[in-house]
């Protein structure tokens, strides 16, 4: 690309920049953007123009072949993809001259070639990709920002041609030098030379409208090379340059998406907290959460205090110091007149076996009954059927395997005393066919056994 076509690029993109921005409408509605509704709610890409000073000094500091500061003329485009509120990628086109002269030392020798420069100029163009930081805003009390404080840093290719002028002799007119100054002053000028370029800068953009910024901006552009003065005579030192500039930066899209890099994130979860569905939405996550509470308090719920919570309490209101079941009903205990007669007919041979609440362990009552029929099955040779029951507490299929673990334990007393295991058949019939009535615990003290069946 050669700089007269660059210039036109230039001119052109600047009179479409301020055509699209005097077509498009500012003032229109714009979509209210959520925190976490992604970048294609804003408009990210845009179009800058500028046009500067380039200068062989830098604001940091450092030396150069020719200490004469020339300012000339730089101009370039940048096309920036915006992808959060505070980072950005920027391509970057520049060109332009930078010139120096040798100052007051007079002239720039070499002391190889016996060459004698009193200035250099060197058109460049250089392209390069960085990525842009905002550090630092201000909104100038408004919620949106209006002033952003950037860093920039990449990498790049810059092609330039770089020409140097001398003197041979004192008082004669300068002359054009077609060497470069290398160690064997042979290798001739080649008129391009592309090589990399490490650009860094600062700036400021402010907020003109939506879509359209002015930037200002200072960059530091360090070469990887010691000829883009045309004399490379400090190496391994390396060559650099400046660029100071202004320019307006255009910002696509549609009106009704905001701009990503204006947006203060802070404002924006501040609105969020106001927005009426999603008060709707924590307000009915809230009366979620209140129905969960108010059922594990009722679950705690205990009027009659006797652990067992009144959802599941089937005997409400027992007298405090009761001893209940897991249904929260008495558990009547026999008394000690009631249970001696029982034990006075415990000796009588295919008795019933009672057995405790939710157990399958033999009493030691029950051992004359079960002395008494060993020695009966024994003596006799009888087959025997062992049929296991339970009361009605727990589910069907809990106390089917109690009454079978109950018959279990007949069973192996009988068999461990003597009798033929082939003769004892074990059945299981849980809660059914009970004795007495299951709704008292009188009733279901006797439904808790294992009848004899000859």
């Amino acid at each position: 690309m050669n700089y007269s076509t660059l210039k036109k690029s230039v001119a052109l993109s600047v009179v479409s920049l301020m055509a699209v921005v005097a077509v498009k409408a500012q003032d229109a509605m714009k979509t209210t953007p959520k925190v976490f509704g992604g970048s294609g709610q804003y408009s990210t890409w845009s179009l800058g123009v500028n046009v500067g000073a380039t200068s062989t000094s830098l604001a940091t500091g450092g030396s150069s072949d020719f200490n004469g500061n020339v300012i000339n003329l730089g101009y370039g485009l940048s096309l920036k993809k915006q992808l959060a509120h505070s980072f950005a990628l920027v391509a970057d086109l520049h060109a332009g001259k930078v010139q120096g002269t040798a100052g007051s030392a007079g002239y720039v020798g070499d002391g190889v070639t016996g060459n004698r420069y009193i200035k250099f100029s060197t058109p460049y163009v250089q392209a390069s990709l960085s990525g842009l930081v905002n550090v630092a805003t201000i909104d100038f009390l408004r919620r949106e920002n209006a002033v952003n404080f950037l860093l920039k840093g990449g990498f790049g290719i810059v092609n330039y041609n770089p020409s140097i002028y001398g003197a041979v002799t004192p008082g004669y007119p300068t002359i054009a030098v077609e060497t470069y100054n290398t160690a064997s002053a042979t290798n001739k000028n080649p008129h391009r030379v592309s090589t990399l370029v490490i650009p860094i800068g600062v700036g400021v953009k402010f907020k003109l409208s939506d879509a359209l910024g002015l930037n200002l901006g200072y960059d530091e552009n360090f070469v990887d090379g010691d000829v883009f003065d045309g004399v490379n005579k400090a190496y391994p030192t390396k060559d650099h340059y400046s660029y100071g500039y202004a320019g307006l930066e255009y910002t696509f899209g549609t009106a009704s998406k905001p701009n990503l890099e204006w947006v203060n994130p802070v404002a924006m979860m501040y609105d969020e907290l106001y927005d009426e569905a999603l008060r709707k939405e924590v307000a009915a996550l809230k009366g979620r959460v209140t129905n969960v509470e108010n059922a594990v308090n009722d679950l705690k719920k205990d009027a009659d205090g006797d652990g067992v919570a009144d959802q599941f309490d089937k005997c409400p209101n027992t007298p405090a110091g009761t001893v209940v079941d897991g249904s929260g009903c008495a558990i009547v205990f026999p008394k000690v007149a009631e249970a001696a007669a029982p034990m006075a007919m415990a000796a009588e041979a295919y008795s019933a076996i009672q057995f405790e609440f939710d157990s399958s362990v033999l009493r030691t009552s029950s051992y004359p009954v079960l002395d008494a029929t060993s020695a009966d099955l024994r003596s006799s040779g009888a087959k025997v059927e062992l049929d296991g029951f339970a009361s009605s507490e727990g589910t069907a299929a809990h106390n089917l395997a109690l009454s079978k673990d109950r018959a279990n334990s007949v069973k192996t007393y009988l068999v461990n005393s003597g009798v033929d295991a082939k003769k004892v058949k074990v059945k299981a019939y849980g809660e059914t066919m009970p004795v007495a009535d299951n709704s008292t615990e009188e009733g279901r003290v006797l439904n808790r056994r294992v009848q004899f069946k000859k």
